[in-house]
């Protein structure tokens, strides 16, 4: 494991965000869906690929808070431009679980 510092941490813009939208992402090579993220006012809506298809149903993700990196550059995702990374973790199958706060917080609250 490489170590970092405090600093290379602040740097990583992890932010809180309600799913707006989610619709299958029929391009992609893996099932996944396109999520529309409000990270709130200074931010905006975001869009972004997620492989979550194996726990998630899009109707059971419109509304869910969830973490994401809203400082990476813009990433080409097929047809889609992937303006954000949605957060979350591989279970025992590899399947992805979403990273979620676990109270509600303000839109674009930043992970500390």
């Amino acid at each position: 494991m490489d170590l970092i510092d405090w600093n290379d941490f602040a740097r990583v813009e992890l932010r809180v965000g309600r799913v707006l939208s989610a619709e299958p992402f029929l391009q992609a090579r893996k099932p996944a869906y396109v999520l529309q993220v409000d990270f709130g006012d200074g931010i905006g809506v975001r869009k972004s690929s997620a492989q979550i298809t194996a726990h998630y149903r899009p109707d059971d993700l419109v509304g869910r808070l969830v973490v994401g990196v809203v400082n990476f550059p813009k990433k080409q995702i097929g047809p889609l431009m992937s303006e954000c990374l949605v957060t979350g973790f591989h279970d025992a199958d590899g399947n992805v679980a979403l990273c979620v706060p676990d109270r509600d917080v303000p839109l674009g609250a930043k992970l500390l």
